[in-house]
């Protein structure tokens, strides 16, 4: 009794796409040697894979020639058909890269940089894929992209995770801010007062800077957040350390001219790897590279 689970290519009796692909390209081609280098396979498969068809058609699709294969009517005929198999093929991937992408995306950022600058710009991203929805998870304690609490995180510093792909989105430069009065009384000689984070954060290295380069300065009003921080020095309670990109949004803030400034940290966007080609995931990704790509100098402080 014949064994019906055999899988060989001699044995089949029904025809295999992929054979057809195999005898289109032969068509084509019209050699095994120069089909073999277009599919990057060796000659033998081409062969073997149009021996298939053959016997699946029941049919001889080729002659053998001097300069190469040329087609019978019957492969003409068959020719015909592959064709419009191939074309169907195209029109379904075309009809899979032009489905909506959707689906819910997590990015995980911190407060000032979800409040101030992401979440005001998302509206462009809602008209580019309307169907993908976006959960911002807005806290310092350093989301995991492990445990997908986040599907995209925007953190300060380079990753020490190798599960995760990492991006350098852009540098963020420091600077002191004030109100014009504040920028007035450091001018004549007033020993500044400043706004700053809370002891919780105290670690953290803005305020750490602070700490170290101003150790005598008073502390009028503390904050966990650098948009509070922002909004205390615009009512005037003393000069902040902030990132530039949040004083730009401040038309009450001005520069204070206070040394030394803290050096630049570079901003980065890490994706856990396991999620990286999901379609959604990807778009808002690159979504965000191209918009902090845009707002460079934004962040960088350069055209202070």
């Amino acid at each position: 009794m014949a064994d019906r689970n055999r899988t060989g290519i001699g044995n089949r009796t029904g025809l295999d796409w992929e054979d057809a692909r195999f005898f289109a390209a032969l068509a084509r081609h019209g050699s095994l040697s120069a089909t073999a280098r277009a599919l990057g396979v060796n000659h033998a498969t081409v062969a073997r894979r149009v021996a298939a068809m053959e016997q699946a058609l029941g049919e001889k699709l080729f002659e053998r020639r001097p300069d190469g294969y040329a087609l019978t009517p019957a492969g003409t005929r068959a020719l015909e058909a592959a064709d419009a198999m191939e074309k169907a093929a195209r029109r379904l991937l075309r009809a899979q890269e032009e489905r909506p992408l959707g689906g819910l995306v997590r990015i995980a950022a911190t407060p000032s940089l979800a409040d101030l600058y992401l979440v005001p710009r998302l509206a462009a991203l809602a008209l580019r894929h309307p169907a993908i929805d976006v959960e911002i998870v807005s806290e310092r304690r350093l989301a995991s992209l492990a445990r997908r609490e986040a599907d995209i995180a925007l953190r300060l510093g380079a990753p020490k995770d190798a599960e995760v792909i990492a991006r350098r989105l852009a540098t963020l430069a420091f600077g002191f801010y004030g109100t014009a009065d504040w920028r007035g009384r450091i001018a004549a000689g007033a020993a500044p007062v400043f706004v700053g984070f809370d002891e919780a954060n105290a670690h953290l290295p803005e305020a750490a800077f602070l700490a170290r380069h101003f150790p005598r300065a008073r502390l009028a009003v503390r904050a966990n957040t650098q948009s509070t921080q922002a909004i205390a020095a615009r009512a005037g309670h003393g000069i902040a350390l902030l990132p530039r990109f949040i004083a730009a949004g401040e038309d009450a803030l001005v520069s204070v001219p206070l040394a030394p400034l803290p050096p630049t940290r570079d901003l980065f966007l890490l994706t856990n790897r396991l999620s990286a080609d999901d379609g959604a995931v990807r778009a808002v990704r690159d979504f965000l590279a191209e918009l902090f790509h845009a707002d460079i100098m934004l962040f960088s402080g350069l055209d202070d």
